[in-house]
């Protein structure tokens, strides 16, 4: 009875053990095969011929057209400062009071001896007009009308002097308000109250943010290519994300001693314009362009020297390796000289998981469920690139 029992155990172990190895076997078989990837159109781009331009490098700042370096015109003491750095001024206002006492005081004696040297005019007039009656009568000397006329003379040059003085003194005090030239923003100040301004001394700076421009420069080998109109697309630091157009409106004759670069003047081609001058600057002068095949950086996977792509062609996957060119500053992709033609479909992002000859399906977007009622099942939510059994 005991040996039949231990054959029966033995028979259904063995069974087991097979029926166990046939599921594994189906499993990992099951596991291998590749799952279709269910795309939406959001999640592909047919590839096709753009304008892609080149030209030379152009490197520099942001600098205002309009710009204005105060500085002190007499020696005087600096009274009251009126503008801050950053504020908006217009012109004529004033921005800078100096001490105006000791030129005030020179206006005052300048003044009065204009005013003597007047009377004194006035006075030698009327005797030279008397000696010439008297002359006329036989009454005085040819010689005292001569020394008169003399005299007459003399107070005339001394009132001309006393006026320029009285005039330069005018002067002199009007300069003790340093006035804005032109409507704008103070960018810069040099001097607080309390401090002594020299003549020359620097005070403040003023610049029209309105005439900001690309003041940039190229390389000398470059330069043949530059010409006055030429686009301009560039990038400044601080205004990340953004593309600013400008054209190129002069070219320096002579290239700089030291560097050998030639500057480049661009301004703004819109209103799209930064507001803060001084900024570094790098852009392209679109100098040339042709129409070729193009891809964002991001759809391309890179392995050393070797650049790939994953292609969906007749419904399945397939890895598809190019050759790129040059990046097109002005939108960021790249040229593609081969490995793919126009209207070919390629997947916007790459995975891991993707496998060659894996199945594509296309399918189009869905309109969002509305809210199910409590109780009901929920309806599943469409994804963007789902893998479906």
């Amino acid at each position: 009875m005991l040996r039949p029992l231990l054959l029966v155990i033995a028979l259904s172990t063995t069974l087991a053990a097979c029926n166990n190895s046939s599921a594994k076997g189906d499993k990992k078989e099951a596991d291998a095969a590749p799952v279709k990837l269910v795309v939406a159109p959001e999640d592909i781009l047919t590839i096709q011929g753009s304008a892609m331009t080149s030209g030379p490098v152009i490197t520099g700042s942001i600098q205002p057209e309009r710009k204005a370096d105060l500085r002190a015109e007499v020696s005087a003491v600096v009274l009251q400062v009126l503008k801050e750095n950053g504020d908006v001024v217009r012109r004529g206002d004033v921005l800078v009071r100096l001490d105006e006492t000791a030129i005030r005081d020179n206006l005052n004696s300048a003044q009065d001896a204009a005013r003597n040297a007047t009377l004194a005019v006035d006075q030698a007039q009327r005797n030279v007009e008397r000696l010439k009656t008297l002359r006329a009568s036989g009454m005085t000397s040819l010689q005292a009308l001569d020394e008169a006329e003399v005299r007459r003379n003399a107070a005339q040059s001394e009132l001309s002097a006393a006026n320029a003085r009285s005039a330069q003194a005018s002067q002199q005090l009007q300069r003790t308000l340093i006035r804005a030239p032109f409507d704008g923003v103070v960018s810069d100040r040099k001097v607080s109250a309390g401090d002594t301004a020299s003549i020359g001394k620097e005070l403040l700076k003023v610049l029209d943010p309105s005439s900001l421009r690309f003041e940039g420069r190229v390389s000398s080998d470059k330069v043949s290519t530059v010409k006055v109109g030429q686009a301009v697309g560039f990038s400044i630091n601080g205004y990340a994300g953004q593309e600013f157009r400008g054209k190129v409106t002069r070219l320096d004759p002579s290239a700089n001693a030291v560097t050998r670069q030639v500057e480049v003047l661009v301004s703004f081609a819109d209103k799209n314009q930064p507001k803060v001058s001084g900024l570094y600057a790098e852009g392209v002068v679109e100098s040339s362009q042709v129409t070729a095949l193009a891809l964002p950086e991001t759809v391309l996977m890179r392995a050393g020297d070797k650049v790939t792509v994953w292609r969906a062609k007749d419904n399945k996957l397939d890895l598809v390796e190019l050759t790129v060119g040059a990046r097109d500053p002005r939108t960021g992709n790249y040229e593609v000289k081969s490995g793919l033609a126009a209207g070919d479909i390629i997947v916007r992002r790459p995975s891991s998981g993707f496998k060659v000859g894996q199945a594509v399906e296309l399918v189009a977007n869905k309109p969002v469920a509305a809210v199910p009622t409590p109780g009901a099942p929920a309806p599943a939510a469409p994804a963007s690139a789902a893998k479906a059994a």
